[in-house]
């Protein structure tokens, strides 16, 4: 990591030990390096610093230079290494760098810890602060508790810095600014400056106090010519695995992306694209391709995947994996919205300037209207429901290609029969039995068929008649909730 000298001298010159501050010689104790990265990484967010620092080879006193004789990133804890262990006894969402640095010929070690983000940082699940020069068990301040979970709520993703103490031309090189403009439409500035009064105003990248800037993680995630040049989130770069079959055992193709998400996306869609089985249609003299699944299905749940995932779950990020009979989507993180209000409820996001950003910038449709056309398209091309998976810190979102109607699991038909009941709903109509025939693709013959579905789904609780009164052949149903 560059100009860890210049950072290791300017802490040096503090007066005293700060709470985002901690200066050892060579104590190497695994627990109280656990205990004090959780106690450092809450008190920098707590007094609104990005990062906490802990330095060996530094006297505590003087804060002079007096070398340590451990290399932090060869240390271990029994026979692991000792970042792995760390990992393992801190909370998911802990951040942290071991580097070390030569200074007046003697190796100081430095542990970068990055503040907490959405939740606070735990370790062997305890919550620790700071204190003076102290290193307390968080829930013994109910003040200080206090405090931090209001900065906590208040902390954004998006505006924490991915690499800073950069100048303008260095900063603005990392991103692909003309991608911005082009998509956006603005004729580009003839100089740095003009072009860094755009960045700055969508917070992709700021000014720091010293005079230099630093790029955010807003600006880093959505514009990165290079996620590798920024460690941080590189980690959220999206992976995309084809398998042979309908399982995992033969896998034919792995790519991930090193591209930020905006500049990256199109590609990605071409690729993925690519990899589908398609068919080309002639009809009179024109000829044209279709492919399994809807494009727009595939572009709205891949965009809803990036937007929407938790970036406070460190080391995993979007995956997408293609199968011979579906496509799956997992992101970080649990929808902030309830799946069976999906459809109709205003979206939510946990990334708010980052959704608004890339519907500005065209990667995505309208606002709360992603669902709809996911389902609305799989509809149209007559296939199963989309289906969406919660697990304990992932969601997982699954297109399939199509299948006969007899070939579709009970489970997953009333699944389509809710959501069909959704969609008639926000378009101003009602689930009939013609109308989900007309979903499924089925004759009329298939009329009992369709009943028997509609009277289980209103057994399950999922609909409603509209009017119960009606006769059975002019009945129209409405979703649970309407």
């Amino acid at each position: 990591m560059a100009n860890l000298d210049i950072l290791v001298n300017e802490l040096c010159k503090l007066p005293n030990e700060e709470p985002w501050v901690e200066f050892k010689s060579n104590n190497y104790d695994p627990i109280m390096i656990g205990q004090d990265i959780s106690a450092l990484a809450n008190s920098a967010a707590l007094y609104e610093k990005d990062r906490a620092y802990m330095l060996w080879g530094i006297d505590d006193t003087t804060h002079d230079v007096i070398g340590t004789v451990y290399d932090l990133q060869s240390l271990k804890k029994g026979n692991q290494e000792l970042e792995s262990w760390l990992r393992q006894l801190l909370s998911k969402n802990a951040d942290f760098e071991f580097h070390t640095v030569k200074m007046q010929d003697k190796i100081v070690g430095v542990l970068i810890i990055y503040k907490a983000v959405h939740q606070t940082v735990s370790f062997e699940k305890t919550d620790y602060i700071r204190v003076g020069s102290y290193t307390k068990k968080l829930n013994e301040y109910p003040s200080l508790q206090a405090q931090l979970w209001d900065r906590l709520r208040s902390n954004r993703f998006e505006l924490q810095l991915s690499k800073w103490d950069l100048n303008l031309t260095d900063a603005l090189h990392l991103l692909d600014y003309t991608k911005y403009f082009d998509i956006l439409g603005i004729p580009q500035p003839t100089n740095m400056e003009g072009v860094a009064h755009y960045m700055l105003e969508d917070e992709l990248i700021v000014q720091q106090d010293n005079g230099l800037f630093a790029i955010t993680n807003l600006g880093a995630i959505l514009l990165a010519k290079h996620l590798h040049d920024f460690p941080k989130i590189s980690r959220k770069a999206v992976r995309v695995v084809q398998y042979a079959g309908n399982n995992r055992l033969n896998m034919l193709k792995e790519d991930t992306g090193d591209r930020g998400y905006v500049i990256g996306f199109e590609g990605l869609i071409q690729y993925i694209e690519a990899l589908l089985p398609s068919q080309e249609i002639i009809s009179g003299a024109l000829r044209t391709k279709r492919t399994v699944y809807p494009p727009l299905a595939i572009r709205e749940a891949i965009a809803n995947a990036l937007i929407h995932q938790d970036f406070s779950i460190t080391g995993t990020g979007p995956v997408i994996e293609i199968f011979q009979d579906r496509i799956e989507i997992t992101n970080p993180g649990t929808p902030l919205v309830d799946v069976m209000r999906i459809i109709d409820n205003p979206p939510k996001s946990r990334n708010e300037k980052m959704a608004a950003l890339m519907r500005r910038l065209r990667m995505c449709e309208e606002l709360g209207t992603g669902w709809d056309k996911i389902a609305m398209t799989c509809e149209l091309a007559q296939l199963p429901a989309p289906k969406i998976r919660l697990y304990q810190e992932n969601t997982q979102v699954t297109l399939y290609a199509k299948i006969p109607f007899s070939n579709i699991s009970p489970e997953d038909r009333l699944w389509a029969c809710y959501l069909h009941a959704c969609v008639q709903y926000v378009q101003e109509d009602h689930l009939t039995n013609a109308s989900l025939r007309t979903r499924f693709g089925l004759e009329t013959s298939s009329s009992g068929n369709i009943s028997r579905l509609i009277k289980d789904a209103l057994q399950k609780g999922l609909i409603k008649a509209l009017d119960p009164d009606t006769a059975p052949r002019y009945m129209k149903y409405i979703p649970f909730w309407a």
